[in-house]
């Protein structure tokens, strides 16, 4: 049972939020519903949204989540990032968390709840291998999770991520599936794809807020950067945000609505994936002794994943009509409002395991 004093703590940090915040799963709910209309009701939509690409991705989404990660990027107190990085408890659980139980977990969950779909399987531990850098850093900033922690991990996992992926890739599509004497995979994507979408959907909004910051804080000082740029430019990324979903299901919708059995049997393992890594990640950062903002940080890294680059590589790989790129698709769809409902149960558990943060 919650006790009388976390419940007030919890409503008090909602309070705290504005009203595009509070309700945000009620405006990702009707982007949802917009994008799933406008596919369906607009028949060429989808080609004229996916005409032009950036490394495999629509357009129209680079854009969205550009947009989405250039204010949270701009909040960034870089001075303290050093700081940040001299944790080492926090940067070496997050890499096991990241780099070994999250992709286990995620090939596990893909055998067990999908033996007879070989491509949604290996769309699914694609999905599982491609860690966070880009929408980890909206749930970490809803959640009041430390942004300077937040680009420290998304950094890390960035760097891991040119070098392992491909590895990774091999030991659980084809060598591990051989050794358990399974169906085996391959998967051929070369270290310059995913070096390209990380510099796109990292390096640009990180760079763009850097300067922001810098030149701001030169310029007006950082009294005014922090009491009226931040304000204004805050709300931009919930903008970005949604634009991003309702276009997400635009493309999609007439996938979505023809292929709901599949949908479904995709959503169901993502769901627990999510779920499971985050309760984990936050209980080990509870068991550490790592404080809220942290920790939240550690959760949200852990549980999210890129999306961007597992669409890329489904479709370079496999196709733009494949069954991978059908998981790859539904991976951010289901991840969304997951995600969005693990930002509520955050804040919940900010009053009952820390109440005097």
């Amino acid at each position: 049972m919650v006790s009388p004093f976390a419940a007030a703590e919890e409503a008090a940090v909602l309070s705290r939020l504005s009203r595009l915040d509070r309700f945000l799963p009620a405006w990702i709910l009707l982007a949802m519903a917009a994008g799933l209309a406008l596919g369906r009701l607009v028949p060429d939509l989808n080609d004229a949204l996916d005409a032009v690409s950036v490394g495999s991705v629509s357009l129209p989404i680079a854009l969205g989540l550009l947009v989405m990660m250039y204010p949270v990027l701009a909040k960034v107190r870089y001075s303290k990032v050093t700081e940040v990085a001299a944790d080492r408890t926090m940067l070496l659980t997050s890499l096991v968390l990241n780099w070994v139980i999250g992709p286990a977990l995620m090939f596990t969950l893909a055998w067990t709840l999908l033996p007879d779909l070989p491509e949604y399987r290996t769309g699914l531990i694609i999905i599982g291998l491609a860690r966070c850098i880009a929408m980890v850093l909206i749930w970490n900033d809803l959640a009041c999770g430390d942004r300077e922690a937040a680009v420290v991990l998304v950094a890390l996992n960035s760097i891991f991520q040119i070098v392992a992926y491909s590895l990774l890739g091999y030991l659980y599509l084809h060598l591990l599936p051989g050794w358990l004497g399974l169906e085996t995979d391959t998967l051929d994507v070369s270290l310059w794809e995913i070096a390209r979408i990380v510099a796109i959907f990292l390096g640009v909004p990180l760079v763009a807020g850097w300067l922001t910051r810098v030149w701001g804080e030169r310029a007006r000082g950082v009294e005014w950067y922090e009491t009226r740029f931040v304000p204004r430019i805050a709300p931009w990324a919930l903008y970005g945000l949604l634009f991003t979903v309702v276009v997400l299901f635009a493309l999609q919708g007439e996938t979505i609505t023809a292929h709901p059995l599949d949908v479904a049997r995709i959503a169901l393992p993502l769901l627990v994936y999510f779920g499971l890594m985050w309760t984990v990640s936050f209980a080990l950062g509870v068991r550490l002794g790592i404080g809220y903002p942290r920790n939240a940080t550690l959760a949200f890294t852990a549980a999210s994943n890129n999306f961007e680059l597992a669409i890329a590589v489904a479709i370079g790989v496999y196709g733009v009509s494949s069954g991978q790129a059908l998981a790859g698709v539904v991976g951010p769809l289901i991840e969304v409002p997951a995600l969005v409902g693990l930002v509520y149960v955050a804040l919940w558990a900010r009053g009952k395991f820390y109440p005097s943060s």
